[in-house]
This record gives structure tokens, C-alpha cells and sequence, in this order.
């Protein structure tokens, strides 16, 4: 296995290849989670071309198998809040400190081969290097629980190349109100009105 860094992916060809295995990685994921976690590939092309992204790519000889990108810069990002970040980190958003990861996929032949471990240990020696405040999102498919879960790994992966603390920002939940479906009234002929009494005024 060997790495290669990429900002921005112009390469049609490679583009290609890698949204080949994007699509792979994240079959299992699209039908567990209720977010859109995976892009289409108008989107997906729109971050690979963005140069203040990092893409990092994993190769088995000729055939990409792991890959993860990393925003630089969180005002161009439609995911994160910078003022959350200008206002609780405001040193590193300052010193463009502030990055994300925006995805970061493995081919399902390929992971119990430790091609996620390779690609984290090369990707996070920069981001340690630099001090980043390096964000990330879990689906709960990934991240059951507060501790542990895959948090828990990137955190592992992270202590190899440097110091680093696990900061948990934040939990949403998503709900659904499932209405149980009733007979539909019977329609009266002619124009149909609905009226809604708010309140009645005295003159």
C-alpha cells in the first residue's frame, strides 16, 4: 500500500476512480442512516475540486482503496457553524486551525487489512503537526454511544502521531411524527373552503 496527497483532484480520470470507490464504501451506511451522509456525485466532484480541501488516497498497486478529505477552511464548508468555532475556539479558527473531515471511506475488501489505520496515521501526522482542531461526524451506526465507537478509534489512530484530547461538541437527534393514515372525508361538489376561526373581534 502506498499514499498519495491530492488539493485539488483535477484529474477527471481520477475523479472517476475514486467516486467509484466512494459509492462502494458507502452502500452499507446510505440504507442505516437517515441523514444524507452520502453526496451525489455533483457534490462529491464540487469538494474534490475545492483546493483549500485535502484529499488523501490509499492505492493497492493501481486501485484507490481507502480515502478521506479534509476541509482547511470551515467557511466553505455548508456542514459546520464557523461561529460556533470563531466564538468557542477562537485562537485556532483564527489561525485557520479549524478543519473537517468531510468523509472518510474504506473499501468493505480492504478494512481488515488496516488500510483505514495507514491512511489515518499519514492524514493526522499533518493535522498534528499543524495543531489543528481536527472536527469530525459519526452516523449513530458508527457511534452508538457517547464513548467508544469509532470516536473512540480516531482517538487511538490520533495518539499515534501525536498528543491529542477527544472533545465531544455536540448530539443531534433526528425524530419523525408518523401519522397514522384515516379515511379521506367525502367531497362535496363545487368549490371547496376551509375555514379557520382565530378569534372573533366585538365592534
Amino acid at each position: 500500500m502506498f499514499i498519495t496527497r491530492h488539493s485539488p483532484v483535477s484529474d477527471i480520470a481520477l475523479r472517476d476512480q475514486l467516486w467509484t470507490l466512494y459509492e462502494r464504501a458507502y452502500l452499507e451506511t446510505v440504507e442505516q442512516t437517515v441523514t444524507h451522509e452520502m453526496l451525489d456525485r455533483f457534490e462529491f466532484d464540487d469538494q474534490m475540486l475545492d483546493p483549500t480541501n485535502r484529499a488523501w488516497v490509499v492505492w493497492e498497486d493501481t486501485r484507490p482503496i481507502a480515502m478521506t478529505l479534509v476541509a482547511t477552511d470551515v467557511r466553505r464548508t455548508r456542514w459546520l457553524s464557523e461561529h460556533f468555532f470563531r466564538s468557542h475556539f477562537t485562537e485556532k479558527f483564527q489561525r485557520g486551525r479549524v478543519h473537517y473531515v468531510v468523509w472518510a471511506v474504506v473499501d468493505p475488501d480492504f478494512v481488515a487489512r488496516g488500510a483505514s489505520i495507514f491512511m489515518a496515521r499519514h492524514a493526522m501526522a499533518v493535522e498534528a503537526r499543524e495543531g489543528s482542531l481536527l472536527v469530525f461526524d459519526l452516523p449513530e451506526t458508527n457511534q452508538p454511544n457517547a464513548e467508544g465507537g469509532a470516536a473512540e478509534l480516531m482517538l487511538r489512530m490520533a495518539r499515534m502521531v501525536g498528543d491529542a484530547q477527544l472533545i465531544n461538541l455536540t448530539t443531534q437527534r433526528y425524530y419523525a411524527l408518523d401519522f397514522a393514515p384515516v379515511d379521506d372525508p367525502p367531497h362535496s361538489h363545487g368549490d371547496e373552503h376551509e375555514r379557520v376561526e382565530v378569534g372573533s373581534h366585538q365592534h
